[in-house]
């Protein structure tokens, strides 16, 4: 009972972090160190990745009138403009997957620890308060997912790999900050980034869950269930949340939270020894 109730805690946090620009995997990695799942490493690792499947299903849920390109109510049964963003998508998915697939186990090894969480955790806080500062004054050139432009679409790839490299990034804030960049407006960044994660999320799932075998104890597939179903739940919720929340505000004060965080934990390891 004890495991099943750290799997819905887990649940929460990636629900909630998945989609905030504050990073899930870091948040995940930090809360497996004062809240341990009594599972073997391997199950974890896949845990963290694949947990991740309930976030995203809240994104097909709640879009799934912009995200389907078929429709009875055309003459031709197909949304060109639908068809048009997925292939946008992908093009935006070829960086990091290729990142990934190449360099997938490296990057594990070398950056998934607590220094670079936190680094990243601060560095990318400073950005997003400098980027909202700096754009404060300017018009996005890009009000809808039809005007991203296809070298658009592969610029805010190239920022998803930073988020693929480092953690502690957050993979919707470095697409976030790079749409904004890139002179698309803050909610239009946020669907396309909303957008962008179902395919990303999907793929790393499967290697995952191919890497880890597709053998679970009971126990492991109850744990992994709820998880994802909590994280399914508080996604939605979320979600209403961040859009409405864009609407009338920016994004400095994850900024300041991400600085704060990074702080807290290059203290706490710092003592901890």
């Amino acid at each position: 009972m004890l495991e099943l109730l750290k799997a819905v805690f887990f649940g929460i946090v990636e629900g909630i972090t998945e989609w905030l620009p504050i990073s899930s995997t870091g948040h995940l990695i930090l809360l497996n160190e004062f809240v341990r799942l009594d599972v073997s490493e391997e199950f974890f690792s896949m845990f963290e990745v694949v947990i991740q499947l309930g976030a995203i299903f809240a994104v097909v849920v709640l879009f799934w009138k912009q995200i389907w390109p078929f429709s009875a109510k055309e003459k031709c049964f197909i949304r060109q403009d639908t068809f048009i963003m997925w292939f946008k998508i992908v093009v935006a998915c070829i960086p990091a997957a290729v990142a990934e697939l190449a360099f997938g186990d490296v990057i594990e090894e070398l950056f998934y620890n607590y220094l670079v969480i936190a680094l990243a955790l601060i560095v990318f806080g400073v950005a997003f308060i400098w980027i909202e500062n700096r754009n404060k004054t300017k018009c996005p050139r890009v009000q809808s997912i039809a005007e991203i432009t296809w070298m658009t679409a592969f610029w805010i790839g190239m920022f998803q790999v930073i988020a693929a490299v480092f953690p502690g990034t957050s993979r919707s804030g470095a697409t976030i900050l790079g749409g904004i960049l890139l002179g698309v407006s803050r909610g239009i960044a946020a669907e396309f980034t909303f957008f962008l994660a179902i395919p990303v999320m999907f793929g790393a799932s499967l290697m995952k869950l191919l890497k880890f075998g597709l053998t679970f104890t009971s126990a492991e597939l109850v744990i992994l269930l709820i998880g994802m179903a909590t994280a399914f739940l508080v996604s939605l919720v979320v979600i209403r949340f961040l859009m409405g929340y864009i609407k009338k505000h920016d994004f400095k004060v994850f900024g300041w939270y991400r600085i704060a965080l990074g702080a807290l934990v290059l203290l706490y390891f710092t003592w901890r020894g």
